[in-house]
Order: structure tokens, then sequence, then C-alpha cells
């Protein structure tokens, strides 16, 4: 019986996540998957793999590619602005590789499917950004978000990032003690058929793997 709610991404913390939920903390979880108009969805079969991976009945892919037009100024999304390397972002509050509002919008859908489900957790893998970063992966917006949806006069959901103080490396740390198979995640803001390298989440995942002292099983351009 599905016991809460998990987006997971097929990106290496949301599937360290679900692990997590499952073999740690003996949970249930409905899994969401978003399509959202990026420029390519290659890791959503790395998330369809690892639920499987993991015996999770629930799993649903959900489409909103209709909502492309709101995300255009992102370079993960529009044609038109290229990604960036590492050292294009760095000390850059919001970098070009920021989707306007997503998380909050991915969250509001999975409070909501959460709700009509009856359950009152929902899970996401923000975690601590250690070379760029994001405001909507912050302790702060998860406190206020909370806040928010504890309004709700019945059925009150509560957001839950297990990840939100930790950095790449003790993700890493953490899934190898769960047995992830991180060969089976795409991090890679590029939809090539190798990972790129220089974007800034391969920057941030090779420096994860090196830090914890062992080799990513990604292959890389």
């Amino acid at each position: 019986m599905v016991d809460s709610v998990a987006i997971v991404s097929g990106g290496m913390d949301s599937v360290t996540l679900l692990h997590y939920l499952v073999k740690r903390e003996k949970r249930h979880p409905a899994v969401i998957t978003f399509v959202y108009g990026q420029k390519h969805d290659k890791e959503v079969e790395f998330a369809r793999a690892q639920v499987e991976a993991v015996g999770c009945e629930a799993h649903l892919v959900l489409d909103l590619s209709l909502l492309r037009p709101l995300f255009a100024s992102s370079a993960l999304v529009s044609e038109q602005i290229a990604v960036p390397d590492i050292v294009d972002v760095m000390g850059d509050p919001q970098p070009p590789t920021y989707v306007p509002n997503r998380n909050m919008i991915f969250l509001a859908l999975a409070v909501a499917f959460a709700e009509t489900h009856g359950v009152s957790e929902v899970f996401y893998g923000a975690q601590r950004h250690d070379i760029y970063g994001y405001w909507d992966t912050t302790p702060q917006f998860l406190e206020r978000l909370n806040q928010v949806y504890a309004l709700n006069r019945k059925t009150p959901v509560q957001i839950k990032a297990p990840f939100v103080q930790y950095s790449k490396a003790d993700i890493v740390r953490l899934g190898l003690e769960l047995g992830v198979d991180y060969a089976q995640t795409w991090s890679c803001y590029e939809g090539q058929e190798a990972a790129c390298g220089h974007c800034p989440t391969c920057a941030e995942r090779l420096q994860a793997f090196a830090e914890v002292g062992i080799p990513d099983p990604l292959p890389y351009q």
C-alpha cells in the first residue's frame, strides 16, 4: 500500500532518495517522474529502471511538455540557449540552467497527488550544492513551503527533503551503502550517448566521486 510520494527524475540524487526510502525507511512510495519539455529526457528511462529495481509498483510519468513555453528562459529547455560549462556559472546566484519555478510546480502537483491518495508526505531530492545552486533546493524554501501546506484544513501534506543538508559526496556514500547502481543514473544536462563532463551537474557529480575516492561508472566524452 502506498504510504508516500517521491519525485524521481533519474538523476543520482533522486535515485538515491528512492533507494533510501525503500531500503532504509521501509517505505512504499508512489513515484512521479516529470517530462517538462527539456531538451532531452534521457533520465526518464533511468528512472523507470530504478523504480523497477526497487520493486515499486506505482510509477507515474507525467508529461508536462505543454508547459515548455513557461520554462523557455532555461538552458535546459530552450534550443536557443546553450548549456553552460561549470566555469561559466561559478558565483552566479541563478545560473541559466535554472528552470523557472520548476520545483514549486512539481511539488504542487505531487502534493495534489498525495492528497488525492490520502498520504501525507512528499519527498524530493534537494541537496546542498557545493559548486552552484538553486533557491528551490534550500532549507529556507522547504521550511516556507511547508508553512503554506500546513494551512490545509483537512489533509495537510508535508514536503520532506532528507538530503537537503547533504553534499553530493554524502549522497554518493549513502547510495553505495544502499547498493545504488550509479551507472543506471543520468545527471548530464546534455543528452548525448556519453556525459559531457563539463556542464555544472557533470562537474559536481565528478567532484563527488573523486571525493569519495571511486570512479564515476558513467561513460564521459
